[in-house]
């Protein structure tokens, strides 16, 4: 009787980020590799970020939150308030710990446009926070598109004078996963790869290229309706919905494969285009959303 011979394991996205965070669970319980501490701040956005996280399922965040990290600090998730929270924020500098930040931080006024809490009767700033705690982490996480190089959060006119985290800690490397929303396992993938290999590699704009490598226009199930030159008129038709404005030709991201929601949807399958919202310069560069130029051409925009 002949051995089964197995395939070898798929090298799409999705499956790399659930072979990552699988391999660090095994490694962790195994006591090769030790859990780490992880700071995750949120700064001036949303918090689309962190409510996407909670959307996570290969692992859950919650598991991951559980099993593979020590959670030390988030201003969403945590129990404690006020000073005592900002006391547990400060307590992590003496330790090593990994810190994550969503959303951008504000400039204006020293800061004071964002106050994350209080500490010793004082406001503190998100970039108060983000410059001390910046300045002492093992690894910086940028995470979603106001945290990597401004966003929304930034987009004009901007009152609160909104900048990237790398504009304020110019001088760390910080790996960026852009996304208005991040998908939940662009982050876990990262942070698994983080527990065992290290940084992983990336582009140069800092995002990994395990998962920014591709652009969606490659990936998309709609191109052979842009080959063949057939165009959507109107949201809602089931060909190519470029000349609606689709940001895919410009965007790297593996939304194609990955989706969202658990892996069941994504814009495009249900029939509006790409914003582009994880490319550098979102929204402003990416805007208008929605066009009807049937002229518009593939160009390096």
């Amino acid at each position: 009787m002949k051995k089964a011979v197995l395939p070898p394991d798929s090298l799409t996205n999705e499956a790399i980020a659930a072979r990552l965070t699988n391999a660090a669970d095994e490694n962790l319980k195994k006591g090769l590799i030790n859990k780490r501490n992880l700071v995750y701040l949120e700064l001036n956005g949303c918090s689309g970020n962190i409510i996407s996280l909670l959307n996570g399922q290969n692992p859950s965040f919650e598991y991951t939150l559980n099993s593979l990290v020590d959670l030390r600090y988030s201003n969403s998730l945590m129990a404690a308030e006020g000073e005592q929270a900002s006391e547990k924020l400060m307590a992590v500098l003496d330790e090593d710990f990994i810190l994550a930040v969503e959303g951008a931080v504000a400039l204006k006024n020293n800061g004071l446009y964002n106050v994350i809490g209080s500490l010793d009767g004082q406001p503190l700033t998100g970039l108060q926070a983000a410059t001390t705690l910046g300045e002492r982490a093992s690894h910086i996480l940028a995470v979603g598109a106001c945290a990597t190089h401004g966003g929304v959060s930034a987009a004009k006119p901007n009152p609160s004078e909104s900048v990237s985290l790398q504009q304020v800690l110019t001088d760390r490397e910080i790996i960026k996963l852009p996304g208005c929303p991040v998908n939940p396992d662009w982050f876990l993938g990262t942070l698994a790869h983080l527990l065992l290999y290290g940084e992983p590699e990336t582009d140069n704009l800092g995002r990994p290229l395990m998962f920014y490598s591709t652009l969606i226009h490659d990936r998309c199930p709609r191109r052979p309706f842009f080959d063949r030159g057939i165009f959507a008129e109107k949201l809602g038709d089931k060909t190519c919905l470029f000349k609606l404005g689709c940001r895919g030709p410009v965007t790297r991201t593996d939304c194609p494969t990955r989706q969202w929601n658990g892996h069941v949807n994504w814009p495009i399958g249900d029939d509006t285009p790409c914003i582009g919202c994880s490319q550098f310069g979102f929204p402003d560069a990416m805007a208008p959303f929605i066009s009807f130029d049937t002229t518009r051409v593939v160009k390096d925009e």
